[in-house]
């Protein structure tokens, strides 16, 4: 009965329209960037993440933030789903490494990494600075394709409907190419 249930909010989530900066169909703007896994720096690079299959890649306002940290408690939840799809996760704020350093143990839990964009270069490429609150990243998520591709877009307040959302998006890529 709850796997049920949970197919119907499912289901009434993904009626819901996407509103995102780049749509289904866009091509990601590829990028590089200083980021954080469990604590640890490296240097994420989206072109090499894609080649291991699709990408999560969703922006978030900032760290330590009540919905911010929900949502990044969501996705450390939902990693190794994703991770056993071949999807590699990554969250993206204006935020400086040293703060992603900490909230990537504590919130991330270690399970994926959060990526530094404190010249919002990434963000202006989405497109997705927060007009009303300059140097901050509206929650918008997407799945990208291997190919770059953007297969999912949505951006929404909800940071649970975003982590079941990209979940049933790569879910579905995932059913339809056989895990390639």
């Amino acid at each position: 009965m709850k796997h049920y249930l949970g197919v119907l909010v499912l289901a009434g989530l993904m009626s819901i329209p996407a509103q995102a900066a780049l749509n289904v169909g866009a091509m990601a703007p590829d990028f590089s960037a200083r980021a954080s896994l469990g604590g640890e720096q490296f240097d994420f690079s989206l072109a090499e993440a894609l080649a291991n299959g699709p990408v999560v890649l969703y922006f978030y306002p900032a760290a330590f933030t009540t919905n911010c940290t929900i949502e990044a408690n969501a996705f450390a939840e939902a990693t190794d789903d994703l991770a056993a799809m071949n999807a590699t996760v990554i969250g993206v704020s204006g935020d400086d490494i040293e703060t992603l350093d900490r909230f990537s143990v504590s919130e991330c839990r270690g399970k994926f990494a959060v990526a530094a964009d404190a010249d919002l270069a990434i963000m202006k490429a989405y497109d997705t600075e927060n007009t009303q609150r300059p140097g901050r990243a509206t929650r918008t998520s997407y799945v990208v394709a291997p190919g770059g591709e953007v297969i999912f877009s949505h951006t929404g307040n909800d940071p649970i409907a975003h982590v079941a959302m990209v979940t049933a998006a790569v879910e579905q890529w995932h059913a339809e190419h056989g895990g390639q």
